[in-house]
């Protein structure tokens, strides 16, 4: 059950202040609808510094300190993969609602014990699946549910990106089995969403995966074959070896009476269109907007609108957003893929 509370700002707390972390400060700053009343991180300096540049948020460097005092609507976690499972549970215990981000959990598992305690604890639980927003993506998925595009036959997804050495390097968790879960989860797991969401579950997998170019325990590339719920055959390759800098993530979908393919390098670009009876619209802005949340420069987004919907939902009740009941799919496909690689 929502509360409605119309015309009064919702408000937010932000645990984990790494690189998204600071987007998600940024992009609640920026939205006049919402308080940012609380941010966490273990790393004092940190939270200091968010803290001096956006007006002396409260800040602490405990988590259960936050808990206690902070009268927040939502928190926010974006702290490392492994940490998403025990903080949604113990925030929604303590009678907040819960936005996290991908990956919701590294296992299914996990992740149906934050959607049981969503429940037993009457509180929203919702998953940041930001590239639904995109332009090519809203207008795929019209296509699809519309069914412009008849029965889908096939779809070919590639997540084609670089990480040098150093980003792993630089971190206390990315590259690591337990912590991190692998480049499926970081890299691919918004297109696996998408895949999912328009084809519905995987029905059976077999892939292949390797650690070619970097010195760390998961995978960085990877080529997975699946059929899907609707019959339709699907391809995924997935790597961040790419040199010096991300070439595209793309996805095609054919179609019985049409073919759509998404590119760019982050799903910001119709590519391809050839739709029975529909021609491409030619009065849409597909242009990419980078973020620009005011104190805050970086990649394309849409976490804006993420935040822009679950205020919404808090205030009226109504709201597109990606609840964990729909965020444990993907978190299945990834497992389902992980589970047959072939050796």
């Amino acid at each position: 059950m929502i509360v409605t509370l119309q015309h009064m700002k919702v408000k937010f707390a932000v645990v984990g202040c790494g690189s998204i972390g600071k987007r998600h400060i940024a992009v609640l700053d920026a939205d006049p609808n919402v308080e940012i009343v609380g941010i966490c991180d273990i790393e004092l300096t940190r939270v200091q510094e968010l803290s001096e540049l956006y007006n002396h948020i409260p800040y602490y460097t405990n988590f259960e300190d936050l808990m206690a005092v902070c009268d927040a609507d939502v928190i926010n976690i974006v702290t490392p993969h492994a940490l998403h499972k025990t903080q949604s549970i113990q925030a929604l215990n303590n009678g907040f609602h819960v936005l996290v981000e991908k990956p919701m959990s590294l296992n299914v598992r996990d992740a149906q014990e934050m959607n049981d305690a969503a429940k037993a604890n009457g509180k929203k639980l919702w998953v940041v699946k930001q590239n639904r927003f995109n332009v090519p993506v809203s207008l795929t998925h019209q296509a699809i549910r519309s069914g412009w595009l008849g029965r889908i036959f096939m779809v070919k997804c590639d997540v084609l990106w670089n990480r040098y050495q150093g980003y792993y390097d630089d971190s206390s968790w990315r590259g690591k089995i337990q912590e991190e879960g692998g480049a499926l989860f970081t890299q691919a797991s918004h297109f696996i969403d998408l895949l999912i969401w328009w084809c519905g579950e995987v029905k059976s997998v077999k892939a292949k995966a390797a650690t070619q170019n970097h010195n760390i325990e998961t995978e960085d590339s990877g080529v997975a074959v699946m059929e899907f719920e609707n019959g339709a055959l699907g391809s995924l390759t997935w790597t961040t070896c790419v040199y010096e800098k991300n070439y595209e993530g793309s996805i095609t979908v054919i179609g019985e009476k049409g073919t759509i393919k998404i590119g760019g390098a982050y799903l910001n670009k119709i590519e391809f269109w050839n739709v029975e009876n529909q021609p491409l619209p030619t009065d849409i802005d597909f242009n990419d907007k980078p973020n620009a949340y005011g104190k805050y420069q970086g990649t394309s987004s849409n976490h804006d609108k993420v935040i822009e919907s679950i205020a919404k939902e808090i205030q009226t009740g109504i709201g597109q957003n990606v609840e964990g009941t729909e965020g444990l799919r993907s978190i299945d496909a990834i497992e389902k893929i992980y589970a047959n690689i072939l050796q």
